[in-house]
């Protein structure tokens, strides 16, 4: 074997790994397979026998890849949260060969409610929690990618942490209880469980939605419990922190879906579905933190 297969081939060992570290950094994955694809073109091309830490080289070349292709976004005005409405094929995107069920399968594995959270960062931001906070990249050889002092890329990794875990205690009582309401209502629609549904839907609940493709107003759990059992939830739908409370960030072929819920005594009164990328624009979104 020369030189080149060997490298062809611990190439590949390493793909799956640095197309999802381009992935949550991009957000696209289109642009996650150019950004491997780069990586592999400047390890042919410059391969050096003393790289001790092959995985850990091309880790950081994408870093600086998948940095570059964020800046040239801003240059072009594109703002990174515009990718709501087509959140694994962004906006600016113009093709791409995974089919929506690849996307939708791939965005719950690394996890739609991070990723969506992630949109929110700024580039430097996001270079510096997704490769250390992620893959562990130490901050030494990240502040060259963001090109801050290993001491403000930690500071900026820190600051990152705080804006995608939200300031919501994990541990909070309520927050807790509410949570496993959710993500019990998440179960019985997913798995289109007409009593699991009853059982946490009040009575006389209200769904308003502002999609196109859904009636605007949904009264009463019999009307609710049908509609989401018909429909069922996306496979890709994680519960999430929306504006400091339980809810739920899906995707569907249409885009992103953010749903809130007004709970009381363990069962839900009110869902509001939000579709418009103005009005996602504006939500406070986090990850859970355990």
């Amino acid at each position: 074997m020369d030189e080149r297969e060997w490298l062809a081939r611990r190439f590949e060992e390493d793909r799956s790994r640095l197309r999802a570290v381009a992935y949550q950094m991009l957000g696209s994955l289109t642009d996650a397979d150019d950004a491997v694809q780069e990586a592999w073109l400047r390890l042919s091309r410059s391969y050096d026998k003393g790289i001790e830490n092959l995985s850990g080289w091309l880790t950081t070349v994408v870093g600086r890849v998948c940095m570059d292709m964020l800046r040239a976004r801003r240059v072009r005005h594109v703002e990174l949260f515009e990718a709501t409405t087509q959140p694994v094929q962004p906006l600016h995107e113009s093709g791409g060969t995974a089919d929506p069920e690849e996307r939708a399968l791939l965005a719950d594995s690394i996890g739609l409610a991070l990723l969506v959270v992630l949109e929110t960062l700024d580039p430097v931001e996001r270079i510096a929690f997704v490769l250390h906070d992620m893959f562990g990249v130490p901050f030494d050889e990240i502040a060259p990618i963001i090109e801050r002092t290993p001491a403000n890329a930690r500071q900026i990794a820190s600051r990152a942490r705080r804006r995608v875990r939200g300031g919501t205690p994990a541990q909070d009582a309520d927050i807790a209880r509410r949570r496993d309401v959710v993500e019990a209502f998440v179960t019985a629609a997913r798995g289109g469980s007409f009593e699991g549904l009853l059982a946490v839907l009040d009575p006389d609940v209200v769904v308003r939605s502002d999609s196109k493709d859904a009636p605007p107003v949904v009264r009463g759990a019999m009307a609710v419990a049908r509609g989401a059992t018909m429909a069922k939830l996306a496979t890709a739908a994680q519960t999430a922190l929306v504006n400091g409370a339980p809810g739920v960030i899906a995707y569907a072929d249409a885009g992103y879906r953010v749903m809130t819920f007004e709970i009381v005594d363990d069962r839900i009164t009110e869902v509001e579905v939000i579709t418009d990328p103005e009005r996602l624009r504006h939500l406070e979104l986090a990850v859970f933190g355990d």
